[in-house]
């Protein structure tokens, strides 16, 4: 490999939400990564920085032509620059876009187990949540359409939270399945916003479907939440874009962005957005090949040393679903009970919806020493 992922980096000290843990604990629950940032992604804000003035910043057509680019190569979807508005986060989209697409007391439809985030986003907001859970059968995650045409038929549904590639189960929905919701949505008058922020982190040789290409319907009735945070570890520096062909709907979220005043980018979120979409392929690919081989070490040492754990099949994310319900019924608890044997801090599954309390979220985006540094803290906790 060209880029080193093997070195452990002490992220002590930092001001780290991850990393804000008691001496000896391992924290594998927040979903960022423990590698250095592509060097050519530090090479460019290094650059930016030497320069020395930090003042207000403009969004360049470069920035729009980085998405551009990205996406016609890496995922075969043509943006039309008239679609992307740059935003600070997903985070902030995401509750923007339920306070503008949606009025209080609207359902909003997601299908859990799904990222924690959509909850908080809905809820704090003051609209309802209308789950349509996921089906989890034979070891596997598959949506209920019938079901979810249900909860989309209710009068006071209004919108759709999408999570494509899914966290926390890593699954990637096929054209057919999008297209479907698409049509459903339309049919019952819903917005869809679909979240795509682990869109770059696939296994190798695998890509992810944007919803925006599944149909012409899908393109219309949607909000897409894209960025380079995720995959390139640079969620601090604060980047990324509301992808929005309809141009009502992009108006209304523009508007949105501006009054909530996460419109403006800081003076690196450019420069690492460019950087990483123009520069950091070969990174990313190295970095997914990497990821890949810890997903298959984690399930080859569950199999064999923790068997009364079942790895969920994963496609997409640095993130591994642990079904544990042959050891526990409440997630909570396991994590507590794990966190205070072996220091290692795991996600619980309940954070995900209720029909996750027999789960754990495991983040396996580290150097090797570290992931085999977990996996036995986690079978000297279970056994």
């Amino acid at each position: 490999m060209k880029y080193d992922f093997d070195t452990v980096i002490d992220r002590h000290n930092t001001y780290s939400v991850k990393w804000d843990v008691k001496e000896n604990e391992l924290p594998m629950w927040v979903a960022d990564m423990d590698f250095k940032a592509a060097p050519e992604i530090l090479e460019a804000v290094q650059k930016r920085m030497d320069n020395g003035v930090f003042g207000y910043s403009i969004i360049p057509d470069e920035w729009k032509n980085a998405y551009i680019q990205w996406w016609k190569t890496r995922h075969d979807f043509e943006i039309d620059p008239s679609w992307l508005t740059f935003c600070i986060g997903v985070i902030p989209i995401l509750s923007s876009t339920v306070r503008v697409l949606t009025d209080v007391g609207d359902n909003v439809v997601i299908q859990s187990p799904v990222y924690n985030v959509f909850f908080r986003a809905i809820k704090e907001n003051g609209r309802r949540i209308l789950e349509s859970p996921l089906v989890y059968e034979n070891g596997d995650y598959h949506m209920d359409l019938e079901d979810l045409e249900k909860k989309l038929s209710d009068p006071k549904t209004t919108l759709m939270i999408l999570c494509n590639p899914q966290n926390p189960a890593g699954k990637i929905w096929n054209k057919e399945t999008l297209a479907r919701i698409g049509e459903l949505c339309a049919k019952h008058n819903v917005t869809v916003l679909s979240d795509e922020i682990h869109c770059d982190i696939t296994d190798p040789g695998v890509n992810y479907v944007p919803f925006a290409s599944a149909s012409d319907i899908c393109r219309e009735i949607c909000v897409t939440a894209i960025a380079p945070t995720k995959a390139f570890n640079i969620a601090g520096i604060q980047s990324a874009a509301a992808m929005v062909p309809n141009a009502r709907l992009r108006h209304k979220l523009w508007h949105a962005f501006e009054t909530d005043e996460i419109s403006e980018p800081n003076a690196f979120s450019v420069t690492a957005t460019i950087a990483a979409f123009e520069k950091g392929a070969t990174w990313l690919d190295e970095l997914r090949s990497y990821i890949y081989e810890n997903k298959k070490v984690l399930t080859k040492y569950i199999t064999e040393n923790i068997p009364q754990i079942h790895v969920i099949p994963s496609q997409a994310t640095y993130l591994v679903w642990l079904d544990c319900s042959k050891v526990t019924n409440d997630s909570v608890a396991l994590v507590s009970e794990i966190r205070s044997k072996t220091g290692l801090f795991l996600s619980n599954g309940t954070q995900y919806g209720e029909n996750g309390k027999q789960f754990l979220r495991f983040n396996l985006a580290c150097p090797r020493s570290l992931l085999m540094d977990g996996l036995d803290r986690l079978r000297r906790a279970l056994n």
